[in-house]
């Protein structure tokens, strides 16, 4: 399983198998992003909407960081499976509510293009919800690899 972002490189590694040796996790983080920009731009209360139900999973979460993965993934099907199901219902829904042309609209399309990958946390325990700690920790890689080239 490797958890990534939405860039696009990742599912053309994955491509057609059926054999499922490779699946990929999604990073709510990302996803989440998308909503967060349009709101503090626009102060949007459908947006709001989706960054409160993130925020439950994210609260979630939080409370079961550090429990056994089976722990985690029982957690997760109780409580956080019908937050996320919420949420895609919703965003089902609105997708035909909002201008296709808006930014909003290009956030439903990213999560819902996403969506299974955005899901396999609830039904594996060592799966992360998002790839923050990594990003994290590889940052100051990436920010001297970006000083050290030329102007």
């Amino acid at each position: 399983m490797l958890q990534v972002d939405g860039y696009p490189g990742f599912k053309r590694l994955v491509g057609d198998r059926t054999d499922a040796s490779v699946g990929l996790a999604f990073c709510w983080a990302h996803m989440r992003r998308h909503f967060y920009e349009f709101h503090a731009s626009t102060q949007s209360p459908l947006a709001a909407e989706v960054l409160a139900q993130v925020r439950a999973l994210y609260a979630i979460e939080g409370q079961i960081r550090g429990h056994p993965a089976e722990h985690r993934r029982q957690a997760r099907q109780e409580r956080s499976r019908p937050v996320v199901e919420a949420l895609h219902a919703w965003l089902q829904v609105h997708q035909d509510r909002v201008s296709a042309a808006s930014d909003l609209a290009k956030a439903i399309r990213y999560a819902l293009r996403h969506w299974p990958g955005l899901t396999v946390f609830l039904d594996d325990g060592r799966v992360e919800m998002d790839s923050n700690v990594v990003e994290r920790a590889i940052r100051p890689v990436a920010l001297s690899r970006k000083n050290a080239l030329p102007y």
